[in-house]
């Protein structure tokens, strides 16, 4: 997962976001905690100076009635306790909580808060002094009012937890918006890698940047130049395949001529004509193997939009296939039939599909024993033609069917052949974009039928 690039980049969102939101709730929790402690020793000011504001002289001595607004002002929810003390500076106790923890005030009229325990309980006081003056004589009367913090706390976390809360929404939606921006816009790298992946390993064109982002066109444009590169490599070898094969057709053609000759004037040698005769085959299957390499160059050189296609009828190649073929059949004692439902015209090269029939027809006689049977069968299910070559020779082991489509790969090496018929069907399928398969008749060990199909149709 740390190989993800929406991964790392959401870490990159991610960690200033956190790191951002820390730092902006502390200081909400803070201010809230600022915010509170002033509300709250604001009430206790007040409760403070209504209480002193009741303290009277009667007949020489100090008197003081609770006036209940002064406790009403600590009414909440959370249900604090309030304690209060009012004594005077000859340690008389007025009223209140005789064990109330008092602290006298440094100067008169300054409130002192504080915070202090009571029956076990942590308190928030304030000390408030008040000079009382009657004939000359002066009393000092340190009025203390105290209460719990349950309100105060409260109020701290109706301050700041919706702000840490809608800071955390915050996040949450610009890593959703973050997840859902990179989803829209990683979608042309990921259609880059699907044309990729679904390309065919020949097809050297090269990838579309229309709409591509300004920071993925350098990447498509290198991936382009390498694919240029191995366009000029591929059509260079394929060049020289077909360049070879040329130029061997000539002196393979004159060496058969000469070795005919040759055997037509040594029949009082039979040993040298064995010789010749073995030569003579060495050389048919040379020039065998060299046309089969002219067609697989032009094969895999053939493009779909650059074939020179017209309307072909796919029943007519299969039917001339068969008559040039039914002598070769006839010769290895195959019964050779067809199977053709009337025309099945499609857009594609007569040449090269003639060489598809013909590769077809001739491998499945190849490979079938003496007394097999050999179809040929062309159908039209709209909007697609079917050629399917069918015998019931001995089949292809399980092992080499993912194989049999590879150039030069013979399934069976007790029967003649260069192994490059069904790799030139296969290329040939391709570059008219359609599709070739290999199935098995009913007994799996008996029988092979080679099936393509076209969808270019007219």
């Amino acid at each position: 997962m740390t190989n993800s690039l929406r991964v790392r980049l959401l870490w990159w969102l991610l960690v200033p976001l956190a790191i951002y939101v820390f730092v902006t709730g502390k200081a909400a929790y803070d201010n809230a905690r600022h915010t509170a402690d002033l509300v709250q020793e604001n009430t206790l000011l007040a409760s403070a100076r209504m209480i002193a504001g009741e303290v009277e002289w009667s007949d020489g001595r100090l008197l003081v009635d609770i006036p209940p607004a002064a406790l009403e002002v600590f009414a909440s929810p959370e249900g604090d306790q309030v304690f209060y003390n009012v004594s005077v500076d000859d340690g008389r106790l007025l009223a209140g909580v005789p064990d109330f923890p008092t602290r006298a005030a440094a100067h008169r009229d300054t409130p002192d808060y504080y915070d202090a325990d009571l029956d076990g309980k942590p308190i928030r006081a304030v000390g408030f002094v008040r000079q009382m003056y009657d004939n000359g004589a002066i009393r000092r009367v340190l009025v203390s009012v105290g209460k719990t913090q349950a309100s105060r706390d409260a109020m701290v976390r109706e301050l700041w937890r919706p702000q840490l809360v809608r800071q955390i929404e915050m996040v949450l939606l610009a890593v959703a918006l973050a997840c859902i921006g990179l989803t829209f816009e990683l979608r042309p790298l990921l259609k880059v890698k699907k044309e990729v992946m679904d390309r065919d390993p020949m097809q050297l064109e090269p990838l579309r940047v229309e709409r591509m982002h300004t920071e993925l066109r350098p990447i498509v444009e290198a991936i382009n130049q390498c694919i240029a590169r191995l366009g000029l490599q591929v059509a260079a070898q394929r060049r020289f395949i077909a360049d070879a094969a040329h130029q061997l057709r000539t002196p393979l053609t004159l060496l058969e001529t000469q070795l005919q000759f040759a055997r037509q004037h040594c029949e009082m040698e039979p040993s040298l004509n064995e010789t010749l005769a073995a030569m003579q085959r060495s050389n048919r299957s040379m020039v065998g193997l060299t046309n089969k390499l002219l067609l697989l160059a032009q094969a895999e050189a053939a493009d779909y939009t650059q074939l020179a296609r017209r309307k072909v009828d796919l029943a007519v190649i299969a039917q001339d296939v068969i008559e040039d073929l039914a002598m070769f059949a006839q010769k290895r004692e195959i019964d050779l039939g067809a199977e053709l439902d009337g025309a099945a015209w499609i857009i594609g090269h007569e040449g090269l599909l003639t060489a598809l029939v013909y590769n077809l027809v001739e491998n499945a006689i190849r490979y079938t024993q003496a007394g097999g049977h050999v179809t040929v069968a062309v159908t039209r299910d709209a909007p697609r033609v079917t050629l399917s070559v069918i015998d019931d020779g001995p089949g292809i082991p399980a092992e080499a069917r993912s194989r049999v489509f590879e150039p030069f790969y013979r399934a069976s090496a007790d029967t003649e052949g260069t192994g490059l018929g069904l790799a030139i069907a296969k290329e040939i399928v391709q570059a008219h974009r359609g599709e070739i398969v290999l199935a098995h008749r009913a007994h799996p060990d008996r029988g092979v039928i080679v099936t393509a199909v076209f969808t270019d149709v007219s």
